[in-house]
């Protein structure tokens, strides 16, 4: 996307109601705030998530059993 499409977008926005403005304004914050954030991911980890994500038989747990299991590590 070139920096003229990326105005033409942000000059529409201007025109939105001002609800759906605020909302893309923080969207937009949000996505500058995480630019600064310290915290990187080596070429390794990046690969390790990759093949994590494309394992299709990955056990997953629910919220309510990652509570569960949280709870008897720490004796409740």
């Amino acid at each position: 996307m070139t920096k003229e499409q990326v105005k033409a977008i942000l000059d529409r926005v201007l025109e939105w109601p001002s609800e759906r403005q605020e909302d893309a304004a923080k969207v937009l914050m949000l996505m500058e705030s995480q630019n600064e954030s310290t915290y990187r991911l080596t070429d390794e980890q990046v690969e390790e998530v990759k093949r994590r994500r494309a394992d299709s038989n990955a056990r997953r747990l629910t919220l309510e059993e990652f509570k569960d299991r949280l709870r008897q590590r720490l004796g409740e």
